[in-house]
């Protein structure tokens, strides 16, 4: 079976490119071996700066629900392998460059809001189905992107911003045609490359350092409720809505009440 990604290593830039038809959602597998790649590529000397993007119709759509479905018991290892994920891009001590293009949902959100610098193509939206799907997550890294009352319309009504409008409210850094967005990220992590690695690594440390509060204590709140949602059968009927491609029914007389 391929891996759901694979990495190259050239000029002082390691890129890590998420390819997993149809819409690169990871299973718990995933998750897990993204973070551990992520973290060899933190340890590597030979890698100044990390790219990460992804092939296909987007950047990433999070989770594989149809495995959570099947495997409820398995969102705990799904939770562990996100959270390995985000802390490795975020507390890594080399910089991190998102370039995403496409639907940048869930787990997309949550690489986003732990790098340091996205760089996006017109087409990228940006949304946290979560809800609709019966569970939680994302928030944290959301609100390290968007500001707090943007986050709660989001988040609550499951509603997606354009490129155009994460620019503007500050998180993506530059907008490029989706055909010079690879060439658009490797150029500016080029230019960080150059500099000196240590003065970059004890930036990044001390960037960390100064942000409120701790993201990935806030995120492990987060996923808490996300597991107890899933002990519910409102999550359960939202999961299997999805799979079946309809409408969920949170109707007090479903037949299965």
């Amino acid at each position: 079976m391929s891996t759901p990604f694979w990495t190259t290593i050239d000029a002082g830039i390691g890129e890590l490119v998420i390819d997993n038809p149809p819409v690169n959602a990871l299973d718990s597998k995933g998750w897990r071996g993204l973070s551990e790649e992520i973290d060899r590529l933190n340890a590597d000397d030979s890698v100044r700066v990390i790219v990460i993007r992804a092939e296909g119709k987007g950047f990433c759509a999070g989770v594989d629900i149809k495995e959570l479905q099947a495997h409820p018991g398995r969102i705990l290892e799904v939770n562990a392998g996100n959270y390995e994920t985000f802390r490795a891009l975020h507390r890594g001590l080399k910089p991190a460059i998102a370039a995403v293009h496409g639907y940048v949902l869930g787990g997309g959100i949550g690489i986003c809001g732990s790098v340091d610098i996205i760089i996006a193509a017109p087409d990228a939206r940006f949304g946290v189905p979560e809800v609709d799907r019966g569970a939680l997550g994302a928030g944290a890294h959301l609100q390290r992107m968007f500001p707090l009352q943007k986050v709660r319309h989001m988040y609550f009504t499951g509603d997606m911003i354009d490129a155009a409008e994460a620019h503007r409210l500050g998180a993506v850094e530059r907008i490029v045609p989706h055909d010079e967005l690879r060439d658009a990220a490797l150029e500016l992590a080029g230019r960080i490359a150059a500099k000196s690695p240590t003065m970059i690594r004890l930036a990044k440390e001390a960037l960390n350092g100064v942000e409120d509060g701790d993201l990935e204590q806030r995120y492990r709140w987060e996923q808490g409720f996300t597991a107890q949602a899933y002990l519910t059968a409102e999550s359960q009927e939202a999961r299997d809505a999805f799979v079946d491609k309809r409408d969920a029914d949170f109707s007090s007389d479903r037949p299965d009440k």
